[in-house]
């Protein structure tokens, strides 16, 4: 006779035989090194997630650098909770959305100083993690050299980590991430159904 598959006793092996196989993999991830990860796709969550990785590491007692590329022009929640806490150094220096400021010498002055910015805190190993956040965007528009982006991120020191956002991440980057994770969109209140972006939400 089949066992039922939601009996205690094939549940407790299926779940005995998953353990041993995560186990070793745990044991087998020995390497300590920071970290790049990459956030891009057309899906909601990108900022979310990497800024629930911030708030991940301040819990840990780590100092965190914040970097956003674009969203410049409104207030955001993210800026609002973490700009002032403890350990967060939090720079907002874009100019908006590129439809918005329609001036691109604008937005590549703007990309520029961010990067001056960003360029720092790389070469601070005090700065345990860094989110840039939107750089995607402006890597995209070409508002900054991708090869300098790039050495920059590789000249790092070896324990900080990196979190990049943003939609169309360049191939290039990917190529040299650690982790990255394409969001994917399967319904979305504001385009498909005229929600407006909300408080707490930011559509």
């Amino acid at each position: 006779m089949r066992e039922d598959a939601k009996t205690p006793e094939r549940h407790a092996r299926r779940m005995a035989a998953k353990q041993k196989i995560m186990q070793a993999r745990i044991d087998n991830a020995q390497k300590e090194q920071g970290v790049l990860l990459v956030l891009t796709g057309p899906g909601k969550g990108k900022s979310s997630s990497g800024f629930g990785m911030v708030a991940r590491a301040l819990g840990h007692g780590m100092k965190v650098g914040v970097v956003q590329f674009i969203k410049g022009a409104f207030s955001t929640g993210e800026q609002a909770f973490f700009k002032n806490l403890p350990n967060v150094d939090y720079h907002v220096m874009g100019q908006g959305y590129t439809w918005d400021t329609q001036d691109r010498e604008k937005d590549v002055k703007a990309a520029t100083e961010a990067w001056a910015i960003v360029a720092k805190m790389l070469a601070d190993d005090s700065y345990d993690m860094i989110l840039l956040d939107e750089l995607n965007i402006a890597l995209r528009y070409e508002y900054l050299d991708l090869d300098s982006v790039l050495d920059d991120l590789q000249a790092r020191p070896s324990k900080q980590h990196v979190i990049v956002t943003g939609r169309n991440a360049p191939q290039q980057l990917i190529d040299l991430a650690d982790t990255v994770t394409e969001m994917k969109v399967v319904k979305h209140a504001f385009k498909d159904q005229g929600i407006k972006a909300q408080k707490g939400l930011e559509l």
